[in-house]
C-alpha cells in the first residue's frame, strides 16, 4: 500500500538489513529521516517493544504475546540478535528454555526509533 497525504515524501525506510547507520559505499550521507529498517518491521518492533517493558521473556512468552509461529519468531529474533539489539540465553536444565533480553544497544536503538517516529507524526499533524 502506498503512503498517502503529506507523509508520502517525508521519509524512506533504510534498506540495510542490519539496521545500523553505515556509510553508503558511494560515500553518500544518509538522511536523518530514514527509519531503522531492522526495528521498523512489525514483528521485530513487537519483540523490541515487549522486551523494553519486561526484563526477560521466554521464546514461548514472545510467541504467545505476538501471535506468531516458532519459525517466524526464530528468524526475526535472530536478526535482532545478530545486530546485538537483543541477547539470547538458553537454559540447560531439565526443561530447556530460551530467554531474551534487550541489550543496551537495543534500548538506545529503540529510543532513537521512537523519537524518530514521534518527529514524523508531529511533522504531519
Amino acid at each position: 500500500m502506498a503512503a498517502k497525504g503529506a507523509a508520502a515524501g517525508y521519509f524512506r525506510v533504510r534498506p540495510k538489513s542490519d539496521g545500523r547507520a553505515k556509510a553508503e559505499a558511494d560515500g553518500r550521507r544518509r538522511s536523518p529521516l530514514e527509519l531503522d529498517r531492522l526495528i521498523h518491521e512489525r514483528l521485530r518492533l513487537g519483540i523490541i517493544g515487549a522486551l523494553a517493558v519486561n526484563e526477560r521473556l521466554t521464546f514461548n512468552d514472545l510467541k504467545r504475546l505476538l501471535h506468531t509461529t516458532d519459525g517466524n519468531l526464530s528468524v526475526h529474533a535472530r536478526k535482532l540478535e545478530d545486530a546485538q539489539y537483543i541477547a539470547c540465553e538458553k537454559t540447560d536444565d531439565a526443561r530447556a528454555q530460551t530467554e531474551y533480553r534487550l541489550t543496551g544497544a537495543g534500548r538506545r536503538a529503540f529510543e532513537k526509533y521512537l523519537s524518530h517516529m514521534e518527529a514524523i507524526i508531529k511533522a504531519v499533524r
